[in-house]
């Protein structure tokens, strides 16, 4: 995905169950990356970085619709 992609501006125009579909694919990834690292594997820290920040922006952008 694009940085553009990942800003609040654009996630606001996707509804709630997209949103929480790709939280949950976003969280899952987390995982296999902190897995894969935990297993001595070659994790690119910039992905996870990526992904890390991606989740909060989700996640503030469904906490705003939500106290709207």
């Amino acid at each position: 995905m694009k940085l553009s992609e990942r800003k609040a501006s654009v996630l606001r125009t996707k509804s709630d169950e997209e949103l929480k579909g790709e939280l949950l694919a976003l969280l899952k990834e987390q995982f296999n990356l902190r897995f894969q690292r935990a297993n001595m594997a070659e994790v690119s820290v910039s992905r996870t970085r990526w992904v890390r920040k991606k989740i909060a922006v989700i996640k503030t952008v469904l906490h705003e619709k939500k106290a709207a």
